[in-house]
């Protein structure tokens, strides 16, 4: 992410790809009856009313995110979720890091998605990364023993009914294919995703995940490689690199490979490239990454 110093945070989960769209249907049905006001949208023109003076009363948590970035997708649904299930016992403001430079910039956020409370204008750094819902759910009760011992009790008042969580059907083949992956069982995931690829040569995600299980293959083992200078090396690093998340790093040293590579190997390098593309979905370095591969090959 070479969005001007916005890295994605934590390694690639696999897992998000068969459990994103599921988590986002549960945050959907728990908002339609949420209190008006608990899920927000900050912004530099309502931060000082919305965040600021709220969080004199109520806890506010702040999750800084971006469209492009895979782990805040992940994220920012359980975050909904929480924020129904603590039934008001604070806010959520959401923050597009990309439309909203000067906030991401006040609380000097370097790596998405980002988490802090804000609790009597005062900012509290709470993690980096796509936790785990339990471990979130740790974070917020300490968050709220804090906002206790200085008085920031408030809640939202509403009467919250009791709803019957919807759960969008997680295409089974991607389930056993994130299963083999959590075993190590490298050729049973391809099989199961290229079952998906069989009936639909175009599914991004059936596509991504092919990429992505070469990705943990190749760096199952050892480590990266910190002064590459050979065409494999190039490679290996930035395997390491995409593992990571941080596709800019990636995509430099894949292109590198490329550019002082030949013949098959030649071929083979820019292959490695556009596998790193196919992951990197929607990432906005893309096109650019796309349009240096072409010049280094032409």
């Amino acid at each position: 992410m070479s969005k001007p110093g916005f890295n994605v945070a934590g390694a690639i989960d696999l897992a998000a790809l068969a459990s994103q769209k599921q988590n986002q249907a549960k945050a959907n049905a728990a908002l339609a009856n949420a209190p008006e006001g608990l899920v927000i949208d900050a912004t530099t023109a309502n931060f000082a009313t919305d965040v600021i003076e709220r969080s004199m009363t109520i806890p506010v948590v702040l999750d800084l995110w971006a469209t492009w970035c895979g782990p805040c997708k992940q994220l920012s649904p359980i975050l909904e979720k929480l924020a129904v299930d603590y039934g008001g016992r604070w806010i959520l403001a959401k923050v597009d890091v990309d439309a909203e430079q000067q906030i991401a910039a006040a609380f000097q956020v370097q790596s998405i998605p980002s988490v802090f409370a804000v609790i009597k204008g005062q900012p509290v750094p709470l993690f980096q990364g796509a936790y785990p819902e339990a471990q979130i759910r740790q974070i917020l009760d300490e968050v709220l023993r804090v906002a206790a011992e200085q008085d920031v009790t408030g809640s939202l008042a509403a009467t919250q009914e009791v709803v019957e969580e919807i759960e969008e059907p997680v295409d089974p083949r991607i389930e056993r294919a994130v299963t083999a992956i959590d075993a190590g069982e490298w050729a049973n995931a391809r099989i199961a995703y290229r079952e998906i690829l069989e009936q639909d040569p175009h599914d991004a995600d059936a596509l991504a995940g092919v990429a992505l299980v070469g990705v943990l293959e190749r760096t199952a083992h050892g480590v990266a490689p910190t002064a590459p200078s050979t065409v494999t090396e190039f490679l290996s690093a930035a395997d390491f690199a995409v593992a990571e998340g941080d596709f800019p790093r990636a995509f430099d040293l894949g292109i590198t490979a490329v550019q002082i590579a030949s013949g098959d190997e030649r071929n083979s390098a820019r292959d490695r490239v556009v596998e790193y593309f196919t992951i990197a979905g929607e990432h906005p370095d893309v096109p650019k990454a796309r349009t240096r591969l072409a010049s280094a090959l032409f």
